[in-house]
């Protein structure tokens, strides 16, 4: 049995895995209705007051390493304080149990996760593109695994804001609870109008706050399921586009998309229609924040 853990800025989780079977256990940090996210020290007071439900929530019998995420990505200065909620619990959990630890990144979880729930445990070889699309984060990412998470050089990037504050921001302005992303969807489901939306793409790096202002302008005029419509369809086509470039300028024609915002079902049905690649997904309820990922990272650093 593996132990992971993972507190993000949105969500505390914990998980077990046990080489067939995922445990994942996650509470969503409340945001009062009009606002845009929390500061890092109320994320931290939440992780901290949520870690000891959850755990115990878990089988941990014959837990043999425990693992957690203790920064965004393997970066030099990439920190978090919400990730210390999480690193602190799991040091107590590998002492006390009397098994060995494991620290990577955030982003190593999400890109474990999809492998994992999406069965394409062949990218554990060789070469293949992460595309992380969350509330946070917009990267192309060049990947391999090293045995211990992975070397994941950047190739392209939002310049500004990410696509899941896109959809976040533009949820808000419409009223809609946060994080936005599933009530920008289920708006969606009901236009098939596309509005004009800017598309800015420079070779692989990405803009979106020309399209957040699009959607202020929106508010004035057209309706909700039109303005989350294009919203999406704006997001689909600059994503899309700069992936193509990437897959064209590196040759790699294997592309695993994690995050939240990659779990929306109209993005995931453009993305397999107009990515020039092989594409895999995690699942639906392992695509936003988890410790899944982490688990996983933690078995394989012991078979």
């Amino acid at each position: 049995m593996y132990l992971g853990f993972d507190t993000s800025n949105y969500t505390t989780s914990v998980c077990t895995y046990d080489g067939e079977n995922i445990n994942s256990k996650r509470s969503l940090i409340p945001i009062k209705q009009g606002e845009r996210g929390i500061r890092q020290s109320e994320g931290v007071f939440y992780h901290l007051k949520t870690l000891p439900k959850l755990y115990n929530e878990l089988d941990i019998h014959n837990v043999s390493a425990v693992g957690v995420s203790t920064r965004p990505r393997n970066q030099d200065g990439s920190y978090m304080p919400v990730f210390l909620a999480g690193e602190g619990y799991a040091k107590v959990a590998a002492k006390t149990l009397g098994v060995p630890l494991y620290e990577f990144s955030h982003q190593d979880g999400h890109i474990a996760a999809g492998i994992l729930s999406g069965e394409c445990t062949e990218l554990l070889d060789g070469d293949f593109l992460s595309v992380h699309l969350s509330g946070g984060t917009t990267e192309i990412l060049k990947c391999r695994y090293n045995s211990h998470g992975f070397d994941a050089e950047i190739i392209g990037k939002t310049l500004d804001i990410s696509a899941g504050q896109l959809i976040d921001r533009s949820g808000v302005y419409m009223n809609m609870p946060f994080p936005s992303g599933k009530y920008i969807e289920a708006e969606a489901k009901k236009s098939d109008k596309i509005l004009k939306m800017p598309i800015s793409v420079k070779d692989t790096d990405m803009n979106f706050s020309g399209t957040e202002n699009k959607v202020l302008k929106y508010l004035k005029t057209e309706s909700i399921p039109n303005i989350s419509r294009s919203v999406l369809y704006a997001v689909s086509k600059t994503l899309i586009k700069a992936i193509n470039t990437a897959v064209l300028k590196t040759g790699i024609n294997r592309v695993m998309l994690v995050g939240g915002v990659a779990s929306n079902k109209i993005l995931r049905e453009e993305f397999k229609a107009e990515i020039n690649a092989d594409i895999y997904f995690a699942k639906p309820e392992f695509s936003t924040d988890n410790a899944v990922g982490i688990a996983y990272l933690t078995y394989l650093k012991q078979v």
